[in-house]
């Protein structure tokens, strides 16, 4: 039996994970498996005052840090790794949005899990998570809604942008200045990474992976 060993998930992927500010670049996005949950804005809310969003965030790093912890104390094989950072993909229930202003968000949060982690791994943690919480008093239907699944995006520009969340538009249409200029169109729903913590950090100061998955024109 070996000892534990360490993934470094953030330097192995730092070509996904960080980007240049300012800056968008193309990157292939391999297929990778991730913990998810769906979910929606309320009528009249924002994802910063959303019961829903906070409680499927709660569940979501409920059970990767559970993952975490089953993974580095098993007793063959053990692994340790850091929880990587939240992601989500944005869209409307019509499809599509508008970036600027919407009050109908739709979205998947999501966090990217080690190749290591297996099916039955995730149901257990999601087990032992739910009866703690029922022990403790806490609510759990969001945990009912996590799941993991692979996904894939392919081909995909980026570009890290840096500051409040209400100035990614202008991010984002260089963005879509790159996109035309090199013959893409973007396809399937608009992707964040959040690389800062928005109740620690200042404003100005939060990093945001921005992504979408192109294809070529035509």
């Amino acid at each position: 039996m070996g000892g534990l060993v360490t993934l470094d998930l953030k330097k192995q992927l730092r070509h996904l994970y960080e980007p240049p500010a300012g800056q968008v670049v193309e990157v292939q996005v391999p297929e990778m498996q991730f913990a998810m949950i769906h979910g929606q804005v309320e009528p009249g809310r924002s994802p910063g005052d959303s019961p829903a969003f906070a409680e499927a965030l709660d569940a979501l790093y409920g059970v990767s840090y559970t993952l975490k912890f089953m993974s580095k104390k098993r007793p063959e094989e053990p692994v340790d790794y850091a929880v990587m950072a939240l992601e989500g993909l944005w869209t409307t229930p019509g499809g599509g949005a508008d970036y600027a202003y919407s009050d109908d968000w739709a979205w998947t949060l999501m966090v990217m899990q080690p190749d290591h982690i297996t099916g039955e791994m995730f149901a257990e943690a999601l087990e032992k998570l739910g009866q703690k919480r029922a022990k403790d008093g806490r609510p759990t239907q969001a945990l009912d809604r996590v799941r993991m699944e692979r996904f894939a995006e392919g081909l995909c520009v980026q570009i890290m942008h840096v500051g409040p969340y209400s100035d990614e538009p202008r991010t984002l249409e260089k963005m879509g200045v790159y996109a035309e200029a090199h013959g893409f169109v973007f396809r399937g729903r608009h992707h964040e990474i959040y690389l800062g913590d928005p109740r620690r950090a200042k404003p100005g100061n939060l990093k945001t992976v921005l992504r979408h998955a192109v294809i070529k024109a035509g």
